[in-house]
């Protein structure tokens, strides 16, 4: 099909059960339906502007509603703009103003942020019938049982604008044509193995492109039955699995490690799942999980920006990302020259013996297939040089053309004048026993140059023994030498964005410097760490005054 529109129009008379929310559920022509019902609201009431297409704010978690304004905005030929719920209330209403919204739907815990700070746009609140006001249901009244909309959205009209998780900065709203979407949506019921028969698991937030692309699309394009929950749960989702029959789920971040901190239950090993599509799982967890739930875990490598896709086959190595796909031209080049990097080496260990190796990922030819940002040209000419686009990514290529992520291009660390990619450490510290998860980051010195530092958040059951940890990284044959992490914090739980991923910004703010936390540090150049007390925090700050370098300290924990 064609256009996404095309695709979420094909499901009107289809009786199907098409999604369970709790202890309700909608077939899929009730779900085309409300979809049309808003629509007809949004067309009827909301003038479209003169230079551009109605955008439409959606602030919520994963409740119904956002499925049928995904429907609503797609046959309508809105534009569907998800904003993040996870971020703090002025940074949502920045957003807000910045995407242009024309209308915003939302629940009552964010309306008075949207009411002191966002845009002049009416507010829909779809949860306030529970407080006696139904000013919403009598909006969309008149509206029941609307036909499907006589809008044909074209292929290069826009669908939605995605923002970027905001791991690296300030999000980016990327575009989302009708066309690319449908197209992508098209090749993914089959690459995913989704059919009617399927059953997907809908707990990544509808706001990120990871649940929209990979799930809600594709399970919509086929008919089958998506099972939603308001926000994924590590201790609700084995059984959910189980009551849902769930054939399929899609996850991003650290979506795996922590289902496998759960204790297992006995009817994990023979689920009705056969594959969980995602990224950025480590290579134990991966395994780990397809083995607890007799699955397959397919790793992917892609983007909002949706410019290049770099897929895993069945012979590609561990850890490897695998190969671009449909034969795109993607090459590491060096971020400075445009050179292209020499392809990796590894020794018996496997650790990357030429770290000048690694460079931004690059889609050669690929620049006129990015669509670009809603009114952000720095952001743009930071992804396009010439006829190349540039995914913001680092990576490396072996000798035999299998591709490898080595974190943002905001992740390199320099350490006694080597440089070296966060990701390359991250992979070592994730082998220590019961680590959920280790982010590795630069923190100043108090004398020059950096340290490295990383948050361990651990199993549950696990404390953190600083003895056993230093022995433990001795022990690793591929650990460099200057990537010995300097500062050891443990943390209950890491931050993370709101698809999912680690959240670093707030860990390398504070680093050291917080009593809320264990922190261990290393002595000297030895496997020994010791912790980080008031009195060596002071001595720390110290030391940073003495060498002029204030300037550098962490601030100050903010109070729990």
């Amino acid at each position: 099909m064609t256009t996404i529109a095309e695709i979420l129009r094909s499901r009107h008379g289809d009786t199907k059960v098409g999604l369970r929310f709790e202890d309700q559920e909608w077939t899929w022509d009730e779900i085309v339906q409300e979809s049309c019902d808003r629509a007809a609201a949004l067309l009827d009431t909301v003038p479209r502007p003169a230079d551009r297409q109605v955008h439409v704010g959606v602030l919520l978690d994963n409740v119904p509603d956002f499925v049928f304004w995904v429907g609503a905005c797609g046959m309508a030929g809105a534009v569907l703009v998800g904003l993040n719920s996870s971020r703090s209330g002025p940074e949502i209403a920045d957003d807000a103003a910045h995407a242009d919204l024309d209308l915003i739907i939302t629940e009552t815990k964010w309306a008075a942020t949207l009411a002191e700070g966002g845009p002049a746009a009416p507010v829909w609140v779809v949860d306030a019938e529970a407080d006696g006001d139904a000013a919403y249901a009598k909006w969309l009244a008149p509206y029941r049982g609307a036909q499907l909309p006589q809008v044909q959205p074209s292929a290069e009209d826009l669908a939605m604008l995605l923002f970027s998780s905001g791991s690296t900065g300030r999000p980016k709203a990327a575009l989302v044509s009708q066309g690319r979407l449908g197209r992508l949506t098209d090749t993914l019921v089959g690459r995913l193995g989704i059919d009617r028969d399927s059953v997907t698991y809908l707990s990544t937030p509808l706001f990120h492109g990871n649940a929209v692309m990979i799930n809600l699309a594709p399970a919509w394009h086929a008919g089958a039955t998506v099972a939603m929950v308001r926000k994924f749960s590590a201790s609700r989702f084995s059984d959910d699995i189980h009551r849902h029959g769930v054939t399929f789920v899609n996850y991003v971040g650290r979506t795996l490690s922590y289902v496998l901190t759960r204790p297992e239950d006995p009817r994990d090993r023979t689920s009705t799942l056969r594959l969980a599509y995602g990224t950025e799982g480590s290579v134990a967890d991966v395994l780990r999980f397809g083995e607890r739930f007799g699955c397959e875990v397919m790793e992917g490598y892609g983007s909002s920006e949706g410019v290049l896709r770099i897929n895993r086959t069945p012979d590609t190595p561990p850890g490897a990302l695998g190969l671009p796909a449909n034969g795109a031209d993607v090459r590491v080049l060096h971020q400075e020259t445009g050179e292209e990097c020499p392809r990796a080496r590894f020794d018996e260990t496997g650790r990357l013996v030429n770290p000048e190796a690694i460079g931004e990922l690059v889609g050669v030819g690929l620049a006129h297939t990015f669509e670009g940002y809603w009114k952000n040209p720095g952001a743009m000419a930071d992804r396009v040089r010439g006829a190349d686009y540039w995914t913001g990514d680092l990576a490396y290529r072996d000798e035999d053309g299998w591709f490898y992520f080595a974190g943002r291009s905001s992740e390199w660390l320099r350490v006694d004048s080597e440089n070296f990619a966060a990701a390359q450490v991250e992979r070592v510290l994730e082998r220590y026993p019961g680590t959920v998860a280790a982010p590795v980051f630069a923190v100043a010195d108090p004398v020059t140059g950096d340290q490295v530092m990383t948050a361990i958040e651990l199993d549950p059951d696990r404390s953190f023994d600083p003895v056993a940890f230093g022995e433990f990284l001795a022990a690793q044959p591929d650990m460099g030498a200057k990537w010995w992490p300097a500062y050891v914090r443990v943390v209950e739980r890491l931050p993370t964005t709101g698809s999912g991923k680690v959240d670093k910004a707030p860990l390398r703010h504070v680093a050291w410097n917080t009593a809320r936390d264990a922190v261990y540090a290393r002595v000297g150049r030895t496997a020994e760490y010791v912790a980080l007390d008031a009195a060596g925090r002071a001595e720390l700050v110290a030391r940073f005054q003495e060498h002029g370098r204030a300037a550098y300290l962490p601030q100050d924990e903010m109070p729990a």
